[in-house]
């Protein structure tokens, strides 16, 4: 009996646990994703001109990501930069796919098996040259371009879009793309 009563409740955990994952916002709140989204456009190398500083890019310039198509239609996904403390290369790769359609920039990626975060792309270009980033939270933002640098009329707009929703872009990583 002990052992179907601790079954029992690791079976009730176990799905407590992927409701509140799966229900979770990987948006901010008042962040709207961009619609319509042209995927083709968007895949290929981006370089990362800032970000909110997390774990996983700690210390890391020349901060780049390239985006390509998977056969199952999910999106390959490789970032890699330079810790300038270590005098080493990171590379992370992992999938993203779409949160519901793909003419809508709001995705889902993963690195680490079946966790995912949420990415979304809420500013892009008519050229899609350059993009504004956010997480599932106002704790993640990039600001991504095709060129090592960004335009600062481009990127005054971006910031002031990101501070209209809460982040802090004053705590912003400036990437050195050297």
């Amino acid at each position: 009996m002990k052992k179907e009563s601790l079954y029992a409740g690791g079976v009730l955990l176990t799905l407590a646990s992927v409701l509140y994952l799966t229900s979770r916002r990987s948006i901010p709140k008042g962040a709207s994703a961009v619609k319509p989204f042209d995927r083709a456009k968007y895949l290929g190398n981006w370089y990362e001109v800032a970000r909110l500083d997390f774990r996983f890019e700690k210390n890391l310039n020349n901060a780049t990501a390239h985006y390509s198509l998977n056969d199952d239609g999910s999106i390959r996904v490789v970032n890699r930069g330079f810790n300038y403390k270590n005098n080493t290369w990171k590379e992370s790769i992992g999938k993203a796919r779409f949160v519901a359609s793909p003419q809508e920039a709001r995705l889902k990626v993963s690195f680490f098996g079946p966790f995912y975060a949420g990415y979304n792309v809420i500013a892009i270009d008519p050229d899609y040259r350059y993009a504004l980033v956010a997480g599932e939270s106002l704790d993640y933002l990039w600001l991504l371009s095709r060129e090592k640098t960004m335009p600062d009329d481009i990127k005054q707009a971006y910031l002031e879009k990101a501070q209209a929703l809460g982040y802090k872009t004053d705590e912003l990583v400036w990437t050195q793309q050297d």
